[in-house]
């Protein structure tokens, strides 16, 4: 005994100094190794008061234990160890010296290092000065060195651990409050207190939350990391590939996690520290309970000594787990960070191949779903070190306890992990099922979302709804059974600790004894075995979450690793140079011998079937449908300064031969080079939701002469005077309040402001006016416009600027057939001189028809309608000089050009954020949604199974055998998990149904206003939340609230002074769940809301990805993209920060609730039963992660919320009138198709103008009438609303419909629509068709009894057939007629399955052309008597155009049919031209009545057009 004794202190100066300095010693220099050689100095200067008082404490404590060393080493029979180890730790606090000098040079906070060596040597120094002090230690040294030690060390520690806030370097740092706090701060969170502070006194804007992410975390410093490991991982794998024959690819998922290394192992060995400490506890027990049962040969300090001891533990375990979650939070965040950037680069480099396979809307999955798996990935990924070592120290302390009986629990352990395998490849399959089904849903959904306009002209919304409807089966499906396999497995994990202790306590008490006899269970034996397997029970449990998270992970790196591992465009196919030649006769665009496709260069190889796209570039006259190239054998030199154009009918590769040169398509053989800067114009203009002056600078540096001479070539200077805020208005996603033409000059501005040397244009010319088009050609295209000393390659359908054409290249089945200038090409008399002369022809035919048609009505039509006094107040000359400058294109294709009143030009305003708390009547929904009567039955199965774990626990004080109640309770549970499992899919399925049934039922004002990221927020990860996270969350506020609620009464019960405390405890929940979710729903908002706007570029990008490559601003369109996943992080890190301080706070008051516990053990230990002491410190050892864990998932519940109600905000919006209604129409309805107008006015929404004003028209049956006007007149609003997607003003359906108040974030947007008083609240008229009021009839009725050809061409993915009758109402045999009158038949039926080919997304694979012509098909299978032609012809060809011009006039001749166009001559030949003027029916009668008025609006601009 004495020896032991004397060996005490030996063994305490081994482990408090000798090992923790030989440890510091070694961090310390590796610290000052890392500061010297990768830190950058802050240059702050540092700050005395705490610098001096810090490096003087350590070296008078390195002096002091120097001195005792020297004390020790005098001595004759000295301890050795003890005297080194004091040598050693002087040594330490000399180094910590030289580091402190160095953090205060590079740092601005308190050194980690160096604060917690500090305290591990105050608490080292105390342990050793508590032994010394003892009087039986037999101290024969002077105390008085350790003394003075101690005292330096803590004067030390009281400045390195005063707040730094205000001293002046950290308030000249821009580091955010992380950066600034010190070890203790970051350990306790107080250093987000002042954030809490303020949500308290008002709501936090995200302003306040600045300065959360660390530099480290950013998305370009982990993308640079992540992108580097992974391109050396791929190296490795192309090395040991070429040795060895097995097919194997790189993993993503260990990438990852070994870039993240360095961040990792510290957070790993934390696990480990926690899982040390949490174990002390049982110990502690043990040890506290020995003492009740004999207290009386020990002291109250003793007692209470262990009472403090489990304190203390429990609360360093559980602060240094909160600290360690947050750490593991923000290792996910840069993570996920890094794996979307990575994501957005690839999809800028996909090749053509790759972007077929790979939709929008799977892409946005992979950075919305799929990368967001990693923010709490490493929680799960690090329980794989913690379980096993959780569970061996377990095992280790029963066998102790329980001897070789513990086995027979670990037999039952094991025999659980067969189900855990199979549970995992199970969920594997399932899981990957669901995403893919998720996938189709999401791309089916954005691809529709963003052709909503033309979904509602057609009256399709029943047809996509139902396919979307059907995906959406398939995935609940999936759902289905994951939550089937998850009830049985949780049945069997958190009942598995109940189980294991039972079958241990039954073989002990029958053979534990010595020589298998029974065992004698003694409070220790049980309530501390009782607590060891409670504590199994977390690591049993976790088992089956850290499965099915690190299997999700798995999979949803698996499914970015094949997306990363797609084929991209090869960069070395162009030749690209950024400097013009230095010889100027030297081409600037160079293509000799060449070859592309859109096809891969491997299909030539292995597929004789053709590819969908070359198919439709390709001849048919091959019978074995031959793949081959699309573009074949190009030689082509474009000079400097020069002016090409590229001509051909549809479908030839006109296009394509743009999209080559700038590396779109597959180069087969041959050589391209480009030399100078490149800007591109897209066919379909491409215009980002920005100002329009930020989309013609596009990056550019503001020039204001260059900006002004830009915007006057591009003939823009009218339209900016038309704009409520000038160049600074608001243009809405994909230009949704711009015209066709105002687009496509936007887009022209934008490449001529890029000032590059090389222009190629895809027919840029075809969306504008014959005015519009000479002023383009006359100030910016041609030879005497701005870019006239560019080099310019145009695509174009046009004839009549050829003759000034510096050369001219004729395509013909994607070869080129003729080259040269107009003279020379029109002398070979071959396929252009032909083209020419057809052209001349069809124009000599079409102005002979003209002809006659106005000499065969020479009587005056009938009078102008009733607006036409408003001639009088109009002056005529101001009006023809306005159009002058303006295109009469689609002006209001998907918005009003007219004035927002007072709202400062802006259209697409921030994303409304709720305040206050997730209301009651959300989780009410939810639970109406999965069924009040199943919830009520399973809130009831959770309380009857819950009783039946606390009788086990009763019984095991009782010693008796276990009641028939746990074997019903095992039952319960299984009822319980299985309708937990049906709840969950019903719920799912009627929310995700009724939020797109009414989303496809919203007005067409909501869509014009609301970017589709936005809406797809919605579908993706709120909709995810319903599916996944808000069910989890409340299986887990049933399980720990109730278990909370038994563990206290069972408390209270066998401890009645409990009870004094508990109102205080309570109180305390309380005020910090008040303070805690007056900032978390604020914070989860901000953070769901800053969600939007990266999915919300990141679509925009794919849009334009041709112009992004083409023009090589790549970097700044990611640098975007980084700074928008940054403010992403940050939010999502602040939101996450509320959360670990509220873990903080539960775990000290529930570390609390352990005290009080133990101390009233200990001071009423003569009245206590030791039993009862043990049954209740076994469960009040649980209750601090049971009660940690109710709150923060009843927290995380109310953010989850957030999700729902952003859904319910939705589902609570107005929609449109019905689809359907009582009005019984005809079968032939309408049989004439006469049209009136009656005094009809209409607005796009509530604060608007008027676009259309009284206007009052008759268009009689089978009359053909165009409409003409300038942009903003109000020409395809009249179409909009004969469709009505917009309702006549001040009527019913249009105050029913209007949601602008509802979407408005900004409260004084809100005042000015209450405030605003129209000057037109008379009812705004209304439209008949055949005598019906058009208002009275359902909306899919209508709009299926009405055609439109529109001006944007759009296809949806699916096969042919879908996109002809996507109600699949007609024969084959109908659509092979419709096809075949729509000249299209010889192309589909060269497909591949003809009718079945399928359509890529977006109709990609089609030409424009084609498009247009499938769009007729349409028409011509609606057996109407009204057609709608709006712009159809724009995107044409002349003999296009006139293919369907021809079909028209053949197939409609008995329709009625109002054009919309900008050609003049393709209305020239209607019955009626009606002409609009801001709103208004300017004049409206017969062409020939018309032009014979010079003063006449239509006159002018046929004299314009040069058609008179």
């Amino acid at each position: 005994m004495l020896r032991v004794q004397s060996m005490i202190p030996i063994i305490i100066h081994s482990v408090f100094f000798c090992g923790m300095a030989t440890v510091a010693i070694a961090g310390f220099l590796a610290r000052i190794h890392y500061l010297t050689h990768h830190a950058k100095p802050h240059g702050l200067g540092r700050t005395a008061w705490i610098y001096w008082p810090t490096q003087i404490s350590m070296i008078v404590a390195a002096i002091a234990v120097w001195t005792l060393a020297y004390q020790f080493f005098a001595m004759k029979d000295f301890p050795v160890v003890s005297a080194w180890s004091c040598t050693l730790m002087g040594a330490a606090w000399v180094a910590a010296a030289i580091l402190n000098k160095y953090e205060h040079h590079y740092e601005i906070r308190s050194s980690s290092a160096i604060f917690a060596f500090y305290v591990t040597s105050i608490c080292g120094a105390l342990a050793i000065l508590q032994t010394a002090l003892d009087p039986g230690s037999g101290t024969d040294y002077s105390v008085t060195p350790l003394v003075v030690f101690t005292l330096a060390l803590t004067t030390g520690f009281i400045v390195e651990a005063w707040p730094r806030g205000n001293t002046r370097i950290q308030r000249s740092s821009n580091v955010g409050m992380y950066g600034k706090a010190n070890l203790l701060s970051r350990l306790t969170f107080w250093f987000f207190t002042p954030i809490i502070s303020i949500g308290l006194d008002r709501i936090l804007t995200a302003e306040d939350i600045k300065g959360q992410l660390p530099k480290s975390l950013e998305a370009y410093t982990g993308y640079k990391r992540l992108s580097r490991a992974w391109d050396e991982a791929l190296q490795r794998h192309k090395r040991s590939s070429s040795t060895t024959s097995k097919e194997t690819s790189p993993s993503l998922f260990w990438t990852v996690l070994k870039n993240s290394w360095e961040m990792l192992i510290p957070v790993l060995l934390s696990r480990v520290a926690i899982v040390l400490f949490s174990y002390t506890l049982p110990v502690l027990l043990k040890e506290l309970l020995g003492y009740l049962e004999d207290h009386e040969s020990k002291p109250v300090s003793y007692g209470v000594t262990l009472a403090l001891g489990m304190f203390t533990a429990s609360l360093f375990a559980s602060l240094l787990n909160t600290y360690n979650r947050y750490q593991m939070l923000t290792l996910g965040v840069a993570s996920r960070s890094a794996l979307i950037s990575m994501i957005y680069r690839k999809a800028l480099r996909l090749s053509a191949g790759s972007r077929n396979e790979a939709s929008s809307g799977k892409i946005a999955n992979h950075m919305s779903v799929d990368a967001d798996q990693w923010w709490n990935a490493i929680v799960y990924i690090s329980m794989w070190i913690e379980i096993p070592l959780a569970l061996f120290i377990s095992m280790k302390m029963l066998y102790n306890l329980l001897g070789w009986s513990m086995l027979a629990g670990v037999l039952v352990m094991l025999s659980l992990l067969p189900l855990q395998a199979w549970q995992a490849r199970v969920f594997q399959s399932i899981q990957s099922g669901k995403l893919k089904a998720m996938d189709e849903r999401m791309r089916l959904t954005t691809e529709v979302l963003s052709s909503m306009k033309i979904v509602k002209l057609y009256g399709w919304s029943t047809a996509f709804l139902r396919r979307i409807l059907e995906i959406r089966n398939q995935e609940l499906a999936y759902l289905r059974r994951i939550g089937v396999v998850e009830a049985f497995m949780s049945i069997i994990f958190i009942s598995s600790s109940l189980i294991i202790s039972l079958v241990t306590f039954a073989v002990y008490a029958l053979w534990g004894g010595p020589n298998f006899t029974p065992g004698t269970l003694t409070p220790q034996t049980v309530f501390v075995s009782m607590t060891l397997f409670a504590m199994l029970k977390g690591p049993i449990a976790s088992l089956s979450d850290a499965t099915t998270s690190t299997i999700g992970v798995l999979v949803a790196t698996r499914r970015i690793q094949q997306f990363l591992l797609k084929e991209e465009v090869n960069e070395a196919d162009v030749v690209r140079s950024e400097f013009l030649p230095g010889n100027p006769l030297d081409p600037v665009i160079s293509i000799k011998n060449a070859s592309f496709s859109w096809a891969s260069p491997s299909q030539y190889e292995l597929r004789p079937d053709p590819d969908e796209r070359t198919a439709l570039l390709a001849t048919n006259d091959d019978p074995h449908n031959i793949l081959v190239p699309t573009l074949q054998s190009i030689q082509l030199t474009v000079p400097q300064g020069s002016l090409t154009a590229i001509v051909g009918r549809v479908g030839q590769g006109k296009s394509s031969l743009l999209s080559a040169m700038i590396g779109d398509m597959y180069k087969l053989k041959g050589q391209v080079e480009l030399c100078g800067l490149v800007a591109y114009v897209p066919q379909q203009a491409w215009i980002c939701n920005a100002t329009l002056k930020d989309n013609i600078l596009f990056g550019n540096e503001y020039d204001e002469a260059k900006y002004r001479h830009v915007l006057f070539a591009c003939g823009l200077e009218p339209d900016i005077a038309m704009l409520p805020g000038g160049d600074m208005t608001e243009i809405g996603e994909r230009g949704i309040n711009l015209s066709g033409g105002q687009k496509q000059r936007v887009s022209l501005a934008r490449a001529a402001y890029d000032d590059a040397d090389i222009y190629l244009l895809d027919d840029p010319l075809s969306a504008v006016d014959a005015h519009v088009d000479h002023h383009l050609w006359e100030n910016l295209i041609g030879p005497s416009g701005l870019l006239g000393k560019k080099a310019r390659v145009l695509v174009t359908h046009g004839t009549h600027h050829l003759r000034e054409m510096d050369q001219i290249v004729v395509i013909k089945d994607g070869a080129i057939q003729e080259r040269g200038d107009y003279s020379h090409l029109m002398g070979s008399k071959k396929d252009f001189y032909r083209l020419i002369k057809e052209y001349t022809v069809l124009e000599r035919r079409r102005s002979h028809t003209t002809i006659k048609r106005r000499q065969s009505k020479d009587t005056p039509a009938e009078g102008v309608s009733a607006t036409g006094e408003e001639n009088d107040s109009e002056n005529p000359s101001t009006v023809g000089e306005a159009v002058t400058d303006q295109d009469t294109s689609d002006d209001e294709a998907k918005g009003p050009s007219e004035p927002l009143r007072n709202t400062n030009a802006v259209l697409i305003g921030a994303e409304k954020m709720k305040e206050g708390e997730v209301g009651f009547d959300v989780v009410l929904y939810y639970a109406k949604e999965a069924s009040y009567r199943i919830t009520a039955t399973i809130v009831v199965l959770f309380l009857l199974a819950q009783g039946c774990l606390v009788s086990t626990s009763l019984w095991l004080k009782h010693w008796i055998k276990v009641s028939k109640e746990t074997e019903d309770g095992e039952s319960q549970s299984v009822f319980m998990f299985l309708g937990l499992a049906v709840a969950r899919i019903r719920a799912s399925e009627r929310i995700h149904s009724h939020l797109l049934e009414k989303v496809f039922r919203l007005p067409m004002a909501f869509f014009d206003t609301t970017p589709v990221g936005r809406i797809i927020n919605r579908f993706s990860s709120d909709i995810f939340a319903v599916d996944v996270r808000i069910p989890n969350k409340l299986i887990d506020i049933c399980l720990f609230g109730i278990s909370v609620a038994s563990t206290l009464l069972l408390i209270v019960f066998t401890t009645p002074s409990f009870v004094v405390i508990l109102p205080f405890l309570l109180v305390g929940y309380w005020f910090v769940e008040k303070c805690f979710l007056s900032v978390s729903r604020t914070l989860a908002r901000i953070y769901i809301i800053s969600k939007s706007p990266v999915y919300q570029h990141f679509h925009e990008s794919l849009g334009g990805v041709s112009t992004i490559r083409a023009m090589k601003i790549q970097e700044r369109f990611i640098e975007k993209n980084a700074a928008m996943v940054d403010r992403m992080s940050n939010n999502f890190l602040s939101n996450m920060g509320s959360r670990r301080w509220l873990d903080v706070q539960l775990r000290i008051l529930s570390t609390v609730v352990l005290l009080c516990a133990a101390l009233f053990a200990v001071l009423q230990r003569d009245s206590m039963d030791p039993s009862l002491v043990g049954l209740t410190l076994s469960f009040a050892l649980t209750i601090t992660e049971e009660v940690t864990s109710l709150v923060r998932n009843f927290c995380d519940l109310q953010n989850q919320l957030v999700g729902l109600e952003r859904i319910i905000e939705y589902t609570d919006l107005k929609t449109e009138a019905p689809d359907t209604t009582d009005v019984l129409l005809p079968s032939n309805w309408p049989s004439e198709g006469r049209i009136s107008f009656k005094n009809y006015s209409t607005r796009y929404r509530e604060g608007l103008d008027l676009v259309i004003k009284n206007v009052s028209v008759d268009i009689l049956p089978s009359e053909k009438v165009g409409i003409v006007g300038r942009t903003g007149a109000g020409k395809s609003s009249l179409t909009l609303a004969l469709f009505r997607l917009i309702e006549a003003a001040n009527s019913y359906w249009a105050k029913e419909s209007d949601n602008s108040r509802s979407l408005v974030a900004d409260a004084a947007l809100i005042d000015i629509l209450d405030t605003d008083d129209s000057d037109d609240e008379e009812c705004g008229g209304y439209i008949e068709i055949d005598g019906v009021d058009i208002s009275t009839v359902g909306l899919e009725d209508l709009r299926r009894h009405l055609a439109i050809i529109p001006q944007d061409p759009t296809l949806f993915a699916g096969s042919v057939r879908d996109n002809l009758d996507p109600f699949q109402e007609l024969e084959d045999a109908d659509l092979w007629e419709a096809l075949e009158r729509a000249h299209l038949k010889e192309i589909i039926s060269g497909l591949a399955g003809g009718l079945a080919f399928e359509v890529s997304s977006n109709g990609d694979n089609f030409s424009v052309g084609q498009r247009s012509l499938i769009c007729l098909a349409r028409a011509l299978l609606r057996k109407t008597k009204i057609l709608v032609l709006d712009e159809a012809t724009a995107a044409v060809d002349v003999e296009t155009d006139e293919l369907i011009q021809k079909t028209i006039r053949k197939e409609f001749a008995d329709r009625t049919i109002l054009t919309i166009a900008h050609r003049i001559k393709t209305v020239m030949d209607s019955d009626k031209i009606l002409v609009l003027e801001k709103g208004r029916v300017e004049e409206f009668d017969r062409p020939s009545v018309l032009l014979r008025k010079e003063e006449s609006l239509f006159y002018r601009l046929a004299e314009q057009a040069g058609e008179i």
